[in-house]
């Protein structure tokens, strides 16, 4: 990643308001009754993936931990890991960070549910650039995670503002059918947003607004000329959604038209099938744009044991007492 991504983890997950409540009353009570043991807490996945949510994961704990006390073992966002690795080692007085273990539990699943669905989407792409546009199914508060997320499991580029912060770069997007609705016409739209973007924004017109695609793309390019880097292709499922065939129709009649620089990005419902299936027909893509498949991922499950407390080796039945083996761990406090 360009930049090492600063979280600015929200107050409410410092103050414990999102933490299972069962965590909560742990921790009172072990106050209560004096007890603060030093502990050796280990953190592990159900299924492979892609793992994201650490970078987020360590920042909370850095915040908590007491100054000179705890020792943190984990491995990067981005690393392959495999069903019951241990991800993160936390050694510390066990009233310093138990409250917090629904919140790196979470950090950990949702990101990695995510960054393992982008980069299913990626390896189905190929050489072919995917950019994450799923910030729209997700709630806002956590839009930025996701993209980050994305980012991890190797999408170019990212539509939402907090995750192309978190990233290191600019956000990427297109024109979107509202501003086209507004100004009723396609190319007085494109022309519009030529007008008032600056010049490093790259000019995608969308094309499947009020006219044929083939059409609009034309009609575009024509009046762009080189200032038009790409058209995007989202054609709705109510007119049988973007096909190979219509790439093709659309890759050949720019090129014949003399615009063989113009891009085809795609975008609408994408998956790693739908993916798939251009690159099987030899559709001319040139970028795609992929939402709900990764922001809609199913969570990767995550456990937080106990395995040692005050120098004792410890483990709950089904599980093996004492640290884990995993030589890929690296202390990051």
């Amino acid at each position: 990643m360009p930049v090492k991504p600063k979280f600015n983890i929200p107050g409410n997950l410092l103050s414990g308001d999102t933490t299972d409540i069962y965590f909560a009353r742990t921790v009172e009570i072990l106050a209560k009754e004096n007890q603060n043991p030093e502990t050796v807490m280990e953190v592990f996945t159900t299924r492979p993936g892609i793992l994201c949510g650490l970078s987020e994961a360590v920042e909370l704990l850095q915040a908590v931990l007491p100054a000179g006390e705890g020792e943190i073992w984990a491995l990067e966002d981005g690393d392959q890991i495999s069903a019951k690795e241990v991800v993160m080692r936390i050694k510390a007085p066990y009233l310093s960070f138990g409250l917090y273990e629904t919140v790196y539990l979470g950090m950990l699943a949702s990101g990695t549910g995510w960054a393992t669905a982008a980069r299913e989407c990626v390896e189905a792409a190929g050489d072919i650039p995917v950019t994450s546009f799923g910030a729209r199914h997700i709630h806002p508060l956590v839009a930025g995670r996701m993209d980050y997320a994305a980012m991890i499991g190797g999408c170019k580029g990212c539509s939402s503002i907090e995750g192309a912060r978190l990233w290191g770069i600019s956000p990427s997007g297109t024109i979107p059918h509202s501003l086209i609705l507004v100004m009723g016409d396609t190319l007085k739209a494109t022309l519009a947003f030529d007008k008032h973007m600056p010049p490093q924004v790259p000019r995608v017109a969308l094309v499947d607004t009020f006219k044929d695609e083939v059409e609009e793309s034309l009609r575009v390019a024509e009046a762009m000329g080189q200032r038009l880097d790409s058209v995007r292709l989202d054609t709705p499922f109510e007119r049988g959604r973007v096909t190979a065939d219509l790439v093709k129709e659309v890759r050949a009649n720019l090129d014949m038209a003399g615009h063989n620089h113009v891009k085809i990005f795609v975008s609408g419902g994408l998956t790693p099938e739908r993916i798939r299936y251009f690159a099987e027909n030899n559709a001319p893509v040139d970028g795609y744009g992929t939402g709900s498949y990764i922001s809609g991922a199913r969570p990767i499950d995550f456990t937080a044991d106990l395995h040692e407390i005050a120098g004792k080796a410890v483990a709950k039945r089904g599980r093996i007492p004492g640290l884990s083996q995993n030589p890929r761990l690296k202390k990051v406090r």
